[in-house]
């Protein structure tokens, strides 16, 4: 215990207070409204397209990563926030991405038993990454699975989704990368082109290179080093080890995007960072956002099931990075708010009652109120109601209670009208009608 000198009078200790963990971070009151129009849009385009939420723990076991992410990928060899339960000696992890927990609810609570089913998830997830504009510790995705389909017309239903989905927030600019990484075989052969490839250019490696050479080369061409670029963009393509049936299953995609509309590149060096795609693959990137350019990304994945204890099922899906499309909002000015329809001032003896409950009477209209709770003079109440950013500030004073009537003020100058005075009814009425 620490000694007080001032007897009675606690003492605040240096550096008492707590701070947020780095790369976790609050997501503050003025910014949650464009979060919600970002989650309600989403939300609603999904709806449009048959998709059923599901909600899985953040916490699932290590080993389901392991299996489905791959043992060699850097969310699992350095990301991932995984610990032994002290309680019991379960190995634990909190969630790197949401696939592998979708998949293993479907297989648990056997939902494909009745054919096939397209499901989201939104919510946190956890990579213990270097933390920068656009890439946190704790960051929020929304997540899209389709399961039972083999066909390419979900692939392309879920990449003219997002298309739809960035024209109705408003985000222009973004561009679609698509590529097709085979099956297994197909992605064994090519494998063993490119690490001879590879090794004809060892000396132009960097450290990460050489570590991924045998494990996961295909990574590789994914490099951000400039100084390995050109030696990249000159290796052997995937592409060109597709079988007959795969290069069709590819083709059929793009034919479905040009029939939409939806432009795309195919990018021959996007192949994702997770072991368990297959065929297509896909991205949607920005020049906005500096090196986190991508907002959107997913793929093909028809062996996961399987390999987590299901019977054999074809899937698609991809994930959202909602913090990067909140700032690539941001970037073009897209905005939104959550102010009150009504600040209810209320000055008087004799008004508190009162405005309490006519308060009660708004909000059963369905008109948001902000009421005045504390006390002040009406000047100081006045200028609460101006920074509340109210459409409207409805006064209560000692003159009103008595005559059962209120006065309605407009705030703002977009709002239409002068300052008057009208019973509660004919005022709930006004009000219903200016918020229509």
């Amino acid at each position: 215990m620490v000694e007080n000198s001032t007897k009675n009078k606690p003492t605040k200790l240096p550096n008492s207070r707590f701070q947020s963990i780095k790369g976790f971070y609050d997501i503050l009151p003025e910014h949650t409204p464009l979060w919600f129009r970002l989650e309600d849009t989403a939300r609603r385009v999904l709806a449009q397209y048959g998709y059923k939420n599901i909600r899985m723990p953040l916490v699932e076991p290590t080993d389901l990563f392991v299996r489905s992410v791959g043992e060699h990928t850097d969310i699992v060899e350095k990301e991932m926030y995984a610990w032994e339960d002290a309680l019991n000696g379960d190995k634990l992890a909190l969630r790197p991405e949401g696939t592998a927990g979708c998949v293993r609810a479907v297989v648990e609570n056997n939902l494909t038993y009745n054919g096939s089913v397209r499901l989201w998830y939104s919510g946190a997830m956890f990579r213990h990454e270097n933390v920068q504009k656009g890439r946190q510790r704790q960051f929020h995705q929304i997540g899209v699975e389709a399961f039972g389909y083999d066909s390419p017309q979900v692939d392309a239903e879920q990449i003219v989704l997002l298309a739809r989905l960035w024209r109705e927030l408003g985000i222009q600019d973004v561009a679609l990368q698509i590529n097709s990484i085979g099956d297994a075989h197909e992605r064994a052969e090519y494998r063993t082109v490119l690490i001879a490839y590879f090794e004809q250019h060892a000396d132009l490696l960097d450290e990460d290179a050489k570590r991924r050479l045998h494990t996961n080369p295909l990574r590789i061409l994914d490099t951000k080093n400039p100084h390995m670029q050109a030696m990249c963009e000159a290796a052997p393509k995937l592409i060109d080890c597709l079988g007959d049936e795969t290069r069709a299953h590819f083709e059929g995609l793009c034919k479905l995007l040009d029939a939409a509309g939806v432009a795309y590149q195919v990018n021959a060096r996007l192949v994702r960072g997770l072991d368990y795609y297959n065929r297509t693959v896909f991205e949607w990137v920005t020049t906005k956002l500096g090196a986190q350019g991508t907002i959107a990304g997913g793929g093909r994945y028809d062996t996961l099931v399987e390999r987590l204890g299901g019977d054999a099922t074809p899937a698609c899906g991809f994930g959202i990075g909602l913090e990067r499309v909140f700032l690539l909002m941001q970037e073009y000015g897209i905005t939104a708010d959550d102010a009150p329809d009504v600040y209810l001032v209320n000055v008087g003896e004799n008004v508190e009652q009162a405005a309490f409950s006519i308060a009660e009477q708004l909000r059963n209209a369905n008109i948001q109120v902000l009421l005045h709770a504390g006390g002040g003079s009406f000047k100081s109440q006045m200028k609460k109601a101006d920074r509340s950013q109210a459409k409207f500030a409805l006064i209560l004073g000692d003159d009103e209670v008595a005559s059962n009537q209120v006065t309605l003020k407009p705030m703002l100058a977009t709002v239409k009208g002068e300052q008057q005075q009208l019973s509660i009814e004919a005022a709930i009425a006004y009000l219903t009608v200016s918020k229509d």
